[in-house]
């Protein structure tokens, strides 16, 4: 394992002068008439974002930002049968020597840059509240970790890349927190390194199990049991999904290389493909333009470019069909009624140990994002004196 290098992003000028270009040649399609979002972005926002993007967004404003804002490393791990990979990730220890150590992991269409909002709260020492060593990677082919060049590399190689860098660190003990792909992975790493590393996980896109024929008793307590008003809109939130939210999943999932085209050719394809799932997945989060532009542009500059980025369906299509057995150690879980999947939650407890819930009134799929305080909340009092996971990481109380 090699040692960590600091790391600065600092986006070649020509990178950014090809960029220009590409956009001062944008062509548009045209739009039905009061179409508003039903067929996707918006033209008007489409052209606004692109105009801003080409002639008054500052890259440097923000990459100087980020630079300052967040401790930025890379280092190799090596991934069995893959070789190294140079992954990059943001690593901010609080001042308190017990602080617990943490993994943050985002998914798609996210980043590290997810972790920006909270990171100063679950770093910050208190009295009154655990305080954490937080580590935010990046995904190999996400941002600037390098991307593996095989094919294979599913969720067992993602969950190694995530241990061996907690480990490499000097984590040898540690808790999880995650959303998206971030949620999943982090999953599997409490169900192949539960108990003796990985202590807890907590994950703001819990994903339930159905009630089956398996467990008769279980099927016939969700057939009896009528659904609570939450549970309802839940379940509608979910159908909206499955129904007219899904297809980026079909497409990435099984030819991303077609897309991978389009996306890395076209800052403008770009644009509208993560801005409509910013918009649509959140909950009427008051996105700027320009946070909007930057949440893009990381994936316009990424290392390995946007493509590398859709791969992760592919390779994990099969693997999240089968996820394998359900992890034992305690599992913390905050539910945002806009999330993607909103399911009832006694389904999650009947094949999870489940030690902490809170449902929110307000919110979505990004919630580090739009509703950081909640979030951060919600993870202190999982892991607080009198909590459920209370010292669950030996030695490590969070406080000072």
């Amino acid at each position: 394992m090699s040692s960590e290098t600091p790391f600065q992003i600092d986006v070649p000028d020509e990178k950014l002068t090809t960029l220009r270009a590409k956009l001062e040649l944008a062509t548009f399609p045209d739009e039905l008439e009061d179409a508003g979002w039903k067929h996707g972005p918006p033209l008007a926002d489409m052209k606004r974002l692109t105009e801003r993007w080409r002639n008054e967004y500052d890259w440097r404003k923000y990459e100087k930002e980020i630079n300052e804002a967040l401790p930025m490393f890379t280092r190799d791990i090596d991934v069995d049968g893959f070789g190294a990979l140079n992954i990059h990730y943001v690593h901010k220890k609080s001042e308190s020597v017990d602080a617990i150590p943490l993994l943050f992991c985002h998914g798609w269409p996210g980043s590290f840059l997810e972790v920006g909002k909270i990171l100063p709260l679950l770093t910050a020492s208190a009295p009154e509240h655990p305080s954490f060593h937080v580590v935010a990677l990046s995904l190999p082919g996400y941002g600037f970790s390098e991307a593996p060049r095989k094919q294979g590399f599913g969720m067992n190689q993602y969950v190694e890349v995530a241990h061996k860098l907690m480990i490499a660190l000097g984590y040898n003990e540690y808790v999880t927190q995650g959303g998206d792909w971030g949620g999943l992975i982090t999953r599997k790493m409490a169900s192949v390194y539960g108990g003796r590393h990985h202590k807890a996980w907590h994950t703001n896109f819990p994903i339930p199990e159905p009630p089956s024929w398996k467990s008769p008793l279980s099927f016939l307590s969700f057939l009896l049991t009528p659904w609570s008003i939450e549970e309802k809109a839940g379940i509608e939130r979910t159908k909206w999904y499955r129904t007219k939210g899904y297809g980026y999943v079909t497409q990435q999932s099984t030819q991303p290389q077609t897309l991978g085209y389009s996306l890395t050719d076209s800052p403008v394809g770009l644009l509208a493909w993560i801005y409509e799932k910013l918009v649509l997945w959140s909950d009427n989060y008051n996105w700027s333009d320009d946070e909007v532009l930057t949440w893009v542009s990381l994936y316009w500059f990424s290392r390995a470019g946007p493509a590398a980025s859709l791969r992760i369906y592919f390779e994990l299509r099969g693997d999240c069909e089968d996820l394998g057995p359900n992890p034992t150690i305690p599992m913390g879980a905050s539910f945002f009624p806009k999330e993607l999947i909103v399911l009832p939650t006694a389904w999650l407890r009947m094949s999870n140990n489940i030690v902490f819930e809170s449902h929110h009134k307000t919110g979505g799929h990004f919630a580090a994002t739009e509703r950081p305080e909640e979030l951060v909340r919600d993870v202190r009092k999982m892991f607080a004196k009198g909590g459920p996971a209370f010292a669950i990481v030996p030695g490590r109380t969070g406080y000072a």
